[in-house]
């Protein structure tokens, strides 16, 4: 008998692990992957630490989630400034001055505020209704047709006038020179990778890789009081009513000769005719000087049953059946759903981590 089964050694599994074994709780953590980690597992590759799962850049506002993340990791100083390529066009991302600049050859935010606006003046878009259009009200058409459209289609394989307008809202529009694409205080990698951090969370808690929940349970029924569960939640209920909707990510992960492929960690391609998102080059977050590289393609790709859910579809009719399992969990005492799929939403990791203090402290207080 254990206190608490935890499915999943992400960093939900893991913190909520941690915050346990300091309260003098036994665990087991079961994951069905081989490795720890979750979807911020790295791998060392020629000396490179590789992000398998694609590119995880530690950001965030919340001082004790930066303190908590250091105690288990020293950062560097790294700054997410992606490019996007489209065609023979190179911008800077996010939207800032720079990208204005060599799209429209101006130098001003007067200038920049006074385009955008007349092609938002010119769509006449009120209230907007889907992605497409808070797009066009945001940056208008040019930035839209060049830099949104593309690849947004490819990211979720439906068009963007199919598409929940919130998603956009992500994206950060400055009129300043400022490459960094995110706005928060704190920001780094860890130096050595993720993994790192997750084998000191998991010191000295028994941990079973290749293990899969509904097989492990059913052969063991009592082998803990509670469950942390943070596995896809529709699937817990065996998809009773009805299956919930991901997007997918496929990799193809290549060791080059060369000392430098790109420039930069992260590369975004916006054309609709190119297959691939972006291209990772893993060496770029920690500023590697290592001989060759280590690139990785990105592909999205549509969800389906034994293929990794990454990015819960939140659109209206999957919203309202996700209400409907939420309701089935919270009728479970004996179960914690939590973390990126046990809840159906996307979570930076520093939101993953606060989630998962939260959840032990209310547990353990």
């Amino acid at each position: 008998m254990y206190d608490y089964l935890i499915v999943g050694a992400g960093f939900f599994g893991a913190v909520f692990a941690y915050e346990a074994k300091k309260k003098g709780k036994s665990c087991l953590i079961i994951d069905r992957r081989s490795h720890i980690g979750g979807n911020c597992y790295t791998e060392e590759v020629n000396g490179i630490n590789v992000h398998k799962y694609g590119a995880h850049i530690f950001h965030t506002s919340d001082k004790e989630v930066w303190d908590y993340v250091n105690g288990f990791a020293e950062f560097n100083n790294y700054i997410n400034s992606p490019v996007a390529v489209y065609g023979d066009e190179l911008y800077n991302l996010p939207f800032n001055m720079n990208t204005f600049s060599k799209m429209w050859g101006i130098k001003t935010p007067g200038e920049a505020r006074e385009i955008i606006a007349k092609q938002i003046a010119d769509l006449d878009i009120d209230e907007p209704k889907n992605l497409e259009e808070q797009a066009l009200k945001l940056v208008g058409r040019d930035v839209y047709e060049k830099l949104v459209k593309g690849y947004t289609e490819k990211q979720w394989g439906r068009p963007c006038n199919e598409l929940p307008s919130f998603i956009i809202k992500r994206l950060p529009l400055r009129f300043t020179y400022n490459n960094n694409y995110f706005n928060d205080r704190y920001q780094g990698i860890p130096e050595g990778g993720y993994t790192k951090i997750f084998e000191k969370l998991l010191e000295g808690i028994e941990v079973r890789t290749e293990t899969d929940y509904k097989d492990f349970i059913a052969e063991n029924p009592d082998i803990a009081k509670k469950t942390v569960y943070t596995g896809s939640v529709d699937e817990f209920f065996d998809y009773s009513l009805g299956e919930l909707q991901y997007r997918s990510v496929r990799f193809d992960t290549k060791c080059l000769e060369t000392d430098d492929f790109q420039g930069n960690a992260v590369v975004n391609y916006t054309s609709a005719d190119v297959p691939y998102t972006r291209i990772i080059e893993h060496k770029h977050f920690e500023y590697g000087t290592q001989k060759g590289t280590v690139i990785s393609y990105e592909y999205s790709a549509e969800w389906e049953k034994g293929i990794e859910p990454y990015y819960p579809i939140n659109d209206e009719r999957n919203g309202e059946l996700y209400k409907k399992y939420e309701a089935l969990a919270n009728e479970r005492t004996d179960i914690i759903f939590g973390g990126r799929l046990g809840q159906y939403r996307y979570y930076d990791m520093d939101k993953v981590i606060r989630a998962a203090l939260d959840t032990a402290r209310k547990e353990f207080e």
